[in-house]
């Protein structure tokens, strides 16, 4: 049986986050403000004309693959990029926190503005004005109120929950913040009964950093955007 950590947004499309989800057949698109991603069950001409379908004009579509795979026949290939699945194991977790975990607050709607702008200011990957709702999320503020780290979940299905988001202010950096607030969203999850998950693109500095926490290299996935031909 095929592992859904194989096709990760496929099964958080049809899971827990079908309310974002828009397509029909073997295909789903996240809604735009939640997210960018797209997926199809299997890779048949039948799952990619769903996906066309669905498709806003002229856009692109961006898929999470176990392999680099060629475009489809009436799909324009626009980049590919390899992409590092790593798992976070519950040995990796320190018993009884991070200092610096202390300081993580709930972020929600009303921080969006704030998360976005930290968003723009250190490029953790994608986030619009709905991820937020896509799981739980929380930051930490300094002195003045300033939103100057934050990470949450993305991707959820049975048994797994991503990690994402995670960023730190420049100013910020090296107070440990990462470490304190991905071990902080990690407790929860595992008290879930699920195992944290995260992707890093290979020649992100962060992934030091995540071998250094524990996280655990899976597999090597692809991030591909395609475009139909119209």
């Amino acid at each position: 049986m095929p592992d859904p950590l194989d096709n990760p947004i496929w099964h958080a499309l049809i899971g827990p986050h079908a309310k974002f989800a828009v397509g029909r057949g073997a295909a789903r698109h996240y809604l735009p403000e939640v997210s960018p991603f797209s997926a199809i069950a299997e890779p048949t001409e039948a799952a990619y004309a769903d996906l066309a379908a669905d498709s806003a004009p002229g856009a692109d579509v961006r898929l999470v693959r176990r392999s680099e795979e060629p475009a489809p026949s009436g799909w324009e290939a626009v980049n590919a990029r390899s992409l590092e699945q790593m798992i976070l194991p519950s040995t990796a977790l320190p018993p009884h926190g991070l200092p610096a975990e202390s300081r993580a607050v709930p972020l929600g709607l009303d921080d969006v503005p704030d998360m976005l702008a930290l968003v723009e200011l250190t490029r953790p990957g994608p986030f619009g004005p709905r991820t937020v709702e896509m799981g739980d999320y929380i930051g930490v503020r300094d002195p003045d109120g300033h939103l100057i780290a934050m990470a949450g979940e993305r991707l959820r299905f049975d048994g797994h929950t991503e990690i994402s988001a995670v960023c730190v202010h420049p100013d910020a950096q090296g107070q440990g913040l990462a470490a304190a607030l991905i071990f902080r969203v990690a407790r929860p999850i595992f008290a879930r009964g699920q195992v944290p998950f995260l992707h890093v693109f290979p020649d992100n500095p962060a992934m030091d950093l995540y071998a250094r926490l524990g996280f655990r290299w899976r597999a090597t996935l692809w991030l591909t955007w395609w475009r139909p031909i119209r």
